[in-house]
């Protein structure tokens, strides 16, 4: 039986920016070797998958970049504004981070996401990469300003760093509390732009998607947002909430990665 080739989907910024020097995509839960709550290509070493099967969907994440698993670079995500920058002696390690950079040709930069907002960047000009997870409380505490930043001391230059925000929960589908709201007005009023409300008393709708990318393009970078919800789409997507909506006992993670290419 053929493996299922893995089709990502692409962001339209970034395959038009970079060419074929610098491969990218935001993978599905399709085309993987995981079952049940897993199905199929579960990447989430901190679920209660099979290791075996999580292991082997990794490696096929890794193939579609042309690299063994060993290259395949994640970190340990802990909602933090934290940045690792990698180079050529990456050996595995996963330091507890949530966005990753380099400049080293052949290694993957993967960060997972089960509603959370997944961003790969890229300047093609410099040939420097990024990619960061951001949950709201990234979004809020700057890891996409912390990313560009790592990005701008190895060599980017701002003006040439464009970014994507892949499949991850929208404003239609996340709904939040009084206390999270005034959390953000707290920072900064202007934020109340993001919520809306909601058909429950004092709750709000949050527009994660839209906080992130206006941070992204205010930072001064070429920015997009694919849009697509991972909440009301099982087919396609994990996500953390529907499955606490649900009551299921846990959920998969997809993975979101980007590589420079080797010659």
């Amino acid at each position: 039986m053929r493996e299922p080739v893995l089709a990502p989907i692409e962001s339209p910024l970034l395959a038009q920016s970079c060419g074929p020097s610098i491969r990218h995509g935001f993978f599905t839960r399709k085309g993987g070797v995981s079952s049940g709550l897993y199905s199929s290509l579960n990447v989430g070493l901190g679920s209660n998958d099979r290791r075996e099967d999580v292991l082997e969907n990794r490696r096929r994440v890794a193939a579609y970049f042309l690299q063994p698993p060993e290259r395949l670079a994640t970190v340990h995500q802990v909602h933090s504004s934290d940045v690792v920058t990698l180079d050529g002696s990456y050996a595995g390690e996963r330091p507890n981070a949530d966005a990753l950079v380099t400049r080293q040709a052949g290694l993957v930069l993967g960060v997972l996401a089960a509603d959370c907002g997944p961003i790969l960047f890229a300047d093609p000009k410099n040939k420097v990469i990024g990619a960061a997870h951001a949950g709201w409380k990234g979004a809020l505490f700057g890891i996409a300003d912390n990313t560009i930043a790592a990005m701008i001391a190895l060599g980017a230059e701002r003006e040439h760093i464009h970014a994507c925000l892949g499949p991850s929960i929208s404003g239609r589908s996340y709904e939040v509390g009084p206390e999270f709201v005034e959390r953000f007005l707290a920072e900064d009023p202007a934020y109340r732009a993001f919520f809306t409300p909601s058909s429950r008393e004092r709750h709000a709708l949050f527009d994660l998607p839209g906080l992130t990318t206006m941070r992204l393009k205010a930072a001064g970078i070429c920015a997009e947002n694919l849009d697509i919800d991972t909440y009301p789409d099982g087919d396609r997507f994990f996500s953390y909430r529907r499955t606490t909506h649900l009551g299921e006992a846990d959920y998969g993670r997809q993975i979101s990665a980007i590589a420079i290419m080797e010659a």
